[in-house]
């Protein structure tokens, strides 16, 4: 039974977090130049990595990588993951051998990383990551999955000379301050995780995305898998999936992640997966789907505080752009259809009337927050504002409790179901305010 963290350890590890958010000016600083030297320095541990599957893309990366872990550890296997951001405490992010790293590792890890880094500028991403592979580098695992942070081609992930495979999930537009705002710029980033001579696998894109993906293959020498062109998959009523990947052919039942584009994003792991590891039997393939969990993304919200709180079903997720409402929007009313109470928050970093545009259609209201402790949030007038333009009773409240108690004390509406929507941060406050952390 897994212990609780000495009190030490976890504020040794909030310590080095502190200390390492501070050490660069800039949150963001997109290069390999840093994270190569930094590498070095430790060794580098990069290059002592089980085999590596790279993901990269704008939506639906969590859940593929959360996929191919439940579909690798259902064969026996021992997987790492380094995925980002986390939704309550940082440790969510690496995951070593199936289990998050302990605040005592963490601790050490960074401190370590922090000891050999020196004075030298680095990001708060660069340094993280550097202490991420050094951690897969010393414990044993057949697998690791790989997310990027953003984009791809600059992204401090992108130092593996000889990936097993990449995937490029659903490309979009999102984070246009870095990537810009051209599908095809935003493609040509997402693709520089491709290497030459090793396979990647990609969903289905949109034209100019494709090309953009295609030219960039072209250029280094290496094929792209694309999901429903060189794979053939059809959805089954029943929420599973028939695929034939051409060397074999596998029925996988419905996926434990809700939503309708979780058919797609397993049938792109299982494939990916299948081809790196082709001797995963196809019972393995068909329990992972059904045992994948992916906090944050279409989650009913456990019996906690908030729940209690509004006396009716919480539902919380992590969409924030245009692309994940319209799943979103897919995807709620198979789980309820007479209609939707939607609490959001939003960062200032995209325009939210894209994203509440999309869910107005099935809100019975719309209450607006800004998002506790995120310099970055939109604040809630603006964004009831933004909401106004598609929803025009939208309200706003001081936090998601307020907005949950003004349910609970309003006219009865037969119990419709709430959704808190609009952004991670927010996703992972409310897990936090709930005490449903992610493990």
């Amino acid at each position: 039974m897994p212990t609780s963290p000495a009190p030490d350890d976890t504020r040794r590890a909030t310590d080095a977090l502190s200390r390492l958010t501070a050490l660069h000016p800039k949150l963001i600083d997109l290069g390999l130049d840093r994270t190569f030297d930094l590498l070095a320095r430790l060794g580098n541990p990069h290059h002592r990595l089980p085999p590596v599957i790279h993901v990269a893309g704008t939506n639906g990366k969590g859940s593929v990588i959360a996929l191919m872990r439940a579909m690798a550890e259902a064969a026996g296997l021992r997987v790492h993951c380094y995925v980002s951001p986390h939704l309550c405490r940082f440790n969510e992010r690496i995951r070593l051998a199936g289990c998050l790293i302990g605040d005592g590792d963490l601790a050490d890890l960074l401190e370590e990383v922090e000891t050999a880094n020196g004075d030298m500028p680095v990001t708060f991403f660069e340094v993280t990551t550097a202490a991420a592979l050094l951690a897969f580098s010393r414990v044993e695992a057949d697998l690791l999955l790989l997310e990027t942070g953003l984009g791809g081609l600059l992204d401090s992930t992108n130092v593996l000379d000889a990936p097993a495979a990449t995937i490029i999930t659903p490309v979009a537009r999102d984070h246009e301050h870095f990537l810009g705002s051209e599908l095809a710029g935003i493609a040509g980033q997402k693709a520089g995780i491709m290497r030459g001579g090793t396979r990647c696998f990609s969903a289905a894109q949109a034209p100019e995305v494709m090309a953009a993906i295609e030219l960039h293959a072209a250029d280094i020498g290496t094929n792209v898998t694309v999901l429903g062109r060189d794979i053939s998959w059809r959805p089954d009523p029943d929420g599973g999936v028939k695929l034939d990947t051409g060397t074999r052919q596998v029925h996988l039942p419905a996926p434990s992640l809700k939503g309708p584009h979780q058919q797609a994003n397993m049938a792109l792991a299982a494939s990916a997966l299948a081809a790196v590891m082709p001797n995963l039997p196809d019972t393995a393939l068909a329990a992972g789907v059904t045992k994948a969990d992916w906090p944050g993304r279409l989650q009913r919200l456990a019996n906690g505080p908030l729940g209690q709180l509004a006396g009716r079903p919480i539902w919380v997720d992590g969409a924030h752009n245009a692309h994940g409402a319209d799943a979103l929007a897919a995807a709620l009313p198979a789980i309820n259809d007479r209609g939707w109470h939607f609490i959001c928050g939003a960062l200032d970093t995209r325009p939210a009337d894209e994203f509440l545009q999309r869910i107005a259609p099935l809100a019975s209201s719309i209450t607006c927050i800004t998002i506790p402790d995120q310099p970055a949030s939109l604040p809630a007038g603006e964004l009831a504002n933004a909401a106004r333009k598609s929803f025009p009773a939208a309200r706003i409240a001081s936090s998601v409790s307020g907005a949950l108690q003004a349910l609970a004390d309003g006219p009865d509406d037969s119990g419709l179901p709430v959704m808190i929507c609009g952004s991670l941060y927010l996703a992972g406050h409310v897990l936090v305010e709930n005490g449903s952390l992610p493990g």
